[in-house]
């Protein structure tokens, strides 16, 4: 009897420890994105900027290209695509935030005044979601960064946010990526 009721309190562990393991939690992996590209088109001229970690998360910094200058008071038509090329052939990650463009954003910023975007493209709910857009130079000439910032599970009602205003988005970042950029 005694015995018995060993066995029983070890059953009984067995199974509380299972029932309280993670293992049957969903798993939600984010995926890994090595590659933004950014084309620009006007002013009888396309600019691309890229930026390529070919080690994903090891520790090697992006590789960064600006394939030329911008013009000065010039309206350019852009895009950006998300690739993961460590996989083969490279996984368009752009499809997946197209499929998901109520939890994703892309956000611009540029510095110095040297220019302005517009989002071009919206989610099914009418918020913008980046992956299109217009971006006019002003007159300034000079040097500056341009940063674009992939936010995921983000805030889009929050103030400013639907402007392109990343303050209050919340949600976590995807990507960042800053580029030297030069308004001639």
């Amino acid at each position: 009897m005694k015995n018995l009721k060993i066995m029983a309190l070890a059953l009984t562990a067995i199974f509380t420890f299972n029932s309280c393991s993670n293992d049957d939690s969903p798993v939600v992996e984010e995926e890994l994105i090595t590659t933004l590209i950014a084309t620009f088109v006007g002013g009888g001229q396309t600019i691309t900027l890229t930026s390529r970690d070919a080690d994903g998360d090891g520790p090697n910094a992006p590789v960064i290209t600006v394939s030329g200058n911008f013009a000065a008071s010039t309206t350019y038509s852009g895009s950006v695509q998300f690739l993961n090329e460590l996989e083969n052939p490279a996984e368009d990650i752009t499809e997946e935030i197209e499929e998901k463009d109520l939890e994703h954003q892309v956000f611009y910023q540029i510095s110095n005044s040297l220019g302005s975007f517009t989002y071009a493209d919206f989610d099914t709910d009418g918020n913008p979601l980046g992956l299109e857009f217009t971006f006019v130079t002003g007159a300034n000439l000079g040097t500056g960064n341009m940063t674009f910032t992939l936010r995921h599970l983000l805030n889009k009602n929050a103030a400013g946010v639907s402007a392109g205003n990343i303050t209050n988005a919340g949600g976590s970042t995807d990507i960042e990526v800053t580029f030297p950029v030069i308004v001639q």
